[in-house]
């Protein structure tokens, strides 16, 4: 049974930073492509970044490019999300999710394309 456990959230002030951790079980993590969503109140869940199987490859949304990176330790079976600069905007809840397929040569940026979601963290930032 695979389970993927976020933590890490809080509140934080504008301008601030926050590392999230997600640590999956279940599957060999090394075999599958990672991602962080994340979702506000009344909002779709968004795309926010996605990590390949060895993490040399990685993909971000727009909203968070430049600001947010994505990375994962395969011994430790947890993939991480640092966010800087945060702002009111990022504010909903995080959620880590591991893809359908192993050996993933095309990292995925919809939630249709992951098969495992944790829980999910809350991270508020204010102004």
């Amino acid at each position: 049974q695979v389970q993927l456990v976020e933590s890490g959230g809080g509140l934080v002030q504008a301008g601030g930073s926050l590392r999230l951790s997600c640590a999956a079980s279940g599957r060999t993590f090394s075999s599958y492509a990672m991602g962080w969503f994340r979702q506000a109140p009344g909002k779709d869940r968004e795309f926010v970044a996605a990590i390949s199987r060895s993490g040399g490859s990685t993909y971000d949304g727009d909203s968070v490019k430049g600001r947010f990176t994505i990375s994962r330790d395969n011994a430790k079976n947890t993939v991480y999300l640092q966010m800087n600069s945060l702002t009111p905007e990022d504010t909903g809840v995080y959620y880590c999710a591991q893809d359908y397929n192993r050996y993933t040569t095309v990292l995925p940026t919809t939630t249709g394309g992951y098969r495992y979601w944790g829980q999910g963290t809350q991270v508020t930032v204010s102004s």
